[in-house]
């Protein structure tokens, strides 16, 4: 009898840690913290969701990642696309490709959303959805958008700096060989120059400086 429960004992233990480990790799393969975590079933759940499903991605998840772009704004205390480059070509730069028809120049955005200055998930996604431009893209209202079904979530706080807290979303469709876009691609959507501040207790949708203008 005591070889049984012995055995049934160690097989619980397994089965135990095996759960735990299932439950853990969320936190690598959709986000870098609890708040990111929340912010993708958000996303994910909302009943305006137009996408059947969105599955997380390690590789979205660790570019938005507090030591990748999240740290980035924080490191320079603002809210910016445009850090070292376009968010499309960072996420080519980190190993993630996405489809040969996603743009290619300083200012092409059509996988990331930003925002700085919200403490917890539930208040930045309620203000996402105040943006057209960003609601848009993360409900997947637009032709364009709803066959993005990969996401990765980063969220950092460090109250040395301006925003004290800055939130990273990927949300984008993948590479496949010979895909191609059946809507009009002349008319994709690019929303480069919306971020997303917390200002004064009010939500602030700003433009990004152009170019020329940055510092």
């Amino acid at each position: 009898m005591s070889i049984s429960l012995s055995a049934i004992f160690i097989l619980s233990a397994f089965s135990s840690f095996d759960t735990l480990a299932k439950e853990k790799m969320p936190i690598n393969a959709c986000g870098n913290s609890p708040e990111a975590i929340e912010l993708v079933k958000l996303i994910q759940q909302d009943t305006e969701q137009q996408r059947g499903s969105i599955r997380c991605n390690l590789t979205l998840a660790k570019a938005a990642k507090a030591k990748v772009k999240a740290k980035l704004m924080a490191d320079y205390g603002i809210v910016r696309h445009n850090l070292g480059g376009s968010p499309n070509s960072h996420l080519e730069e980190t190993g993630y490709k996405l489809p040969q028809y996603y743009g290619i120049d300083f200012n092409s955005n059509q996988v990331e959303a930003i925002a700085g200055g919200y403490t917890d998930a539930k208040r930045v996604w309620h203000t996402f959805k105040q943006s057209k431009e960003h609601r848009t893209h993360l409900l997947g209202e637009h032709e364009f958008y709803i066959e993005q079904d990969e996401i990765g979530v980063a969220f950092i706080n460090d109250y040395s700096t301006p925003h004290d807290e800055y939130w990273v979303i990927y949300l984008t469709k993948g590479f496949q060989p010979d895909q191609v876009y059946q809507g009009d691609i002349e008319a994709a959507p690019n929303k480069s120059d919306m971020t997303l501040h917390f200002e004064e207790d009010k939500p602030v949708f700003k433009p990004e400086p152009s170019p020329t203008n940055q510092k």
